[in-house]
């Protein structure tokens, strides 16, 4: 950061930005110019805000973060019934939230906290509405948005454009195509895309690349095909992933997350 005035601890606030009395900024965190850091803000050691950021809000920000410029974190959520209460939001360690980002606070209708977890990926124009609960080692790809009470499971990946309605539910290691619509909840590792979205299989490739034994991924792909490509009923089928799931702990998620779709899930 060039021009920058170095404060204690080693930070780097630009001297156009302004940083409210009461904020609070750990050791070696940076600042751009004219960005705002709001009074009840609160950035972890090392984290970089580039320019023109505006954080505002009971908002805290772990370690190690990259926030490129024109994001905004931590702004009342668009949300009618939302009347000044006091909500937050709260973002984890080491992720890259790139340009014209925007994190709504939550609201008392629901945890009252926007949570992203650590290790996120989140490119330009990404919109995390209030009250959503991100886990961590996601993807969200460009222009793609979760409205009020949606939940992302870890490494789940968001291709572009893909929009989640709201209070929809978002299933760990589970994939989207470009484009994709999603009004249902996406079950744990299956791929997904289309308006309305439809199931696609298991997300075989991703679940290679993050480690998983391919044993597993067997398995996974033998509870998918019970569930979509069986003739039994959904009774029938649910107790036969009850007997595969005694075998492997990724069947029993997907089994539970099954078990739990209020919105009923991508078919």
């Amino acid at each position: 950061m060039r021009d920058g005035t170095h404060g204690r601890r080693g930070q780097v606030i630009h001297p156009t930005a302004i940083i409210e009395p009461g904020a609070r900024l750990a050791a070696g965190t940076r600042v751009g110019a004219y960005s705002m850091i709001g009074p009840q803000v609160e950035v972890g050691e090392g984290t970089v805000i580039g320019p023109h950021v505006v954080v505002e809000g009971r908002t805290r920000i772990g370690r190690g973060n990259r926030i490129w410029q024109f994001v905004s974190i931590g702004a009342a959520p668009q949300d009618k019934k939302y009347g000044d209460e006091d909500t937050a939001v709260e973002i984890g360690d080491g992720n890259t939230i790139r340009e014209f980002v925007t994190i709504n606070r939550g609201t008392r209708q629901d945890a009252g906290v926007t949570r992203v977890g650590s290790d996120n990926w989140i490119m330009a124009y990404v919109h995390f509405a209030h009250d959503c609960q991100v886990g961590s080692s996601t993807i969200f790809a460009n222009y793609s948005g979760i409205a009020g009470h949606v939940q992302v499971g870890d490494c789940a990946v968001l291709g572009a454009s893909t929009l989640v309605h709201q209070f929809v539910r978002i299933g760990a290691h589970s994939f989207t195509g470009m484009g994709t619509i999603l009004d249902r909840d996406l079950p744990p590792y299956v791929r997904a895309a289309g308006n309305r979205a439809q199931a696609y299989g298991i997300n075989t490739v991703g679940l290679r690349r993050r480690g998983m034994a391919g044993g597993t991924i067997d398995a996974l792909k033998l509870a998918y095909k019970t569930v979509y490509r069986g003739n039994a009923g959904q009774d029938e089928a649910m107790r036969a992933l009850e007997a595969q799931a005694q075998a492997c702990a990724e069947v029993r998620a997907f089994l539970d997350f099954l078990g739990t779709a209020k919105r009923g899930f991508v078919r």
